[in-house]
């Protein structure tokens, strides 16, 4: 009897206990896994430590389109801006011209925002249309190894120190155009594309821009290619190589562009000659060979509002990035919004 009552209890222990033992491995196989979701969640999503987040009110949240994709997906805007800084300015450039960069991407995200282009979005990751943004993932990836970690926290650093920051020009928040090197001198928004001049974006002088290697380029093509190229947009277009002249500057901008040009019988901007080859710039020369056209070519970019070769340059002659805004954004003052 004493045998059968043993083998009861026994059967009725292992009944209880085998139960709670499988339950508690499956918690902690569970711990575990969530554990490490969570760091990977932490490696691409922590941005910002919650605790010391910017409130910018109803500029909290961004509404980004990818172009490619149609897709809009919203971010939190200092979020956002570490895709922007870090596709915009290469993050080997210093810390200074980083901070510079962080300010006038934010200021020129929340003019759009206020100041809307796209139907359902804020603003548009096509550089040519907006500016650019890229994913930490992807960015990371585009980065070599042994810098990813490093060239992240200084994009980061570079964000959450100027966080809350914009430009203002009366109280306003600027349209703050940034371009990749102005060849040593900006230029006026009336100059690049017409209109009304900003008082804000007037043409100033930056030294040590030759130095990068976005500040010339060239192009060469046959005199055919040319031709054709220019016929894709005027259809009318002609031009007889064995005359004199048929190739002439009639105009310049402040910053020393191509305002207007004569080529053949077409009467043309700068700007559109850059945009029908594909120039990295209006500020260019072009060289009548036998057989081919070259174009030699200054700058990278518009050429208005902030350069980034320049504001690097400046960086690293001791300017702080309060200091570089001020160069490139006349009159203007930085708040916080």
């Amino acid at each position: 009897m004493k045998k059968i009552i043993l083998s009861i209890i026994v059967i009725v222990l292992i009944f209880f206990l085998i139960p709670i033992f499988l339950t508690k491995r499956f918690d902690a196989k569970s711990t575990m896994t969530n554990d490490v979701l969570s760091d990977n969640k932490n490696n691409i999503g922590d941005y910002f430590n919650s605790d010391n987040k910017y409130d910018y009110k109803e500029y909290e949240k961004v509404k980004l389109l990818h172009v490619k994709t149609g897709e809009i997906v919203e971010l939190d805007l200092d979020e956002y801006l570490l895709g922007v800084v870090s596709s915009e300015m290469p993050a080997s450039y210093e810390e200074e011209a980083l901070k510079a960069q962080a300010v006038v991407a934010r200021t020129y995200t929340i003019y759009k925002m206020k100041n809307k282009k796209h139907e359902n979005a804020d603003i548009c990751d096509d550089p040519t249309c907006c500016q650019a943004w890229i994913s930490k993932e992807e960015r990371l990836e585009k980065w070599n190894e042994e810098d990813r970690q490093s060239n992240w926290e200084k994009i980061k650093k570079a964000v959450e120190e100027t966080k809350g920051k914009v430009i203002t020009y009366n109280g306003e928040i600027i349209n703050a155009f940034f371009h990749s090197n102005s060849g040593g001198t900006t230029d006026t928004v009336s100059s690049v594309w017409g209109g009304e001049n900003l008082p804000y974006l007037q043409s100033v002088t930056t030294s040590g821009e030759d130095s990068y290697s976005q500040y010339n380029s060239e192009l060469e093509l046959s005199k055919a290619e040319f031709i054709n190229k220019i016929k894709e947009y005027h259809s009318d277009f002609n031009i007889d190589f064995t005359l004199q002249n048929q190739i002439e500057i009639l105009s310049y901008t402040e910053g020393g562009r191509i305002e207007k040009i004569r080529i053949g019988n077409l009467e043309l901007s700068g700007v559109e000659i850059r945009n029908i080859f594909s120039l990295k710039s209006a500020r260019f020369t072009i060289e009548i060979g036998d057989e081919n056209i070259k174009f030699k070519v200054i700058g990278y970019g518009h050429g208005v509002g902030m350069s980034q070769t320049g504001a690097d340059s400046m960086a690293k002659k001791g300017s702080n990035y309060e200091d570089i805004i001020k160069h490139f954004y006349t009159g203007i003052e930085i708040k916080d919004i």
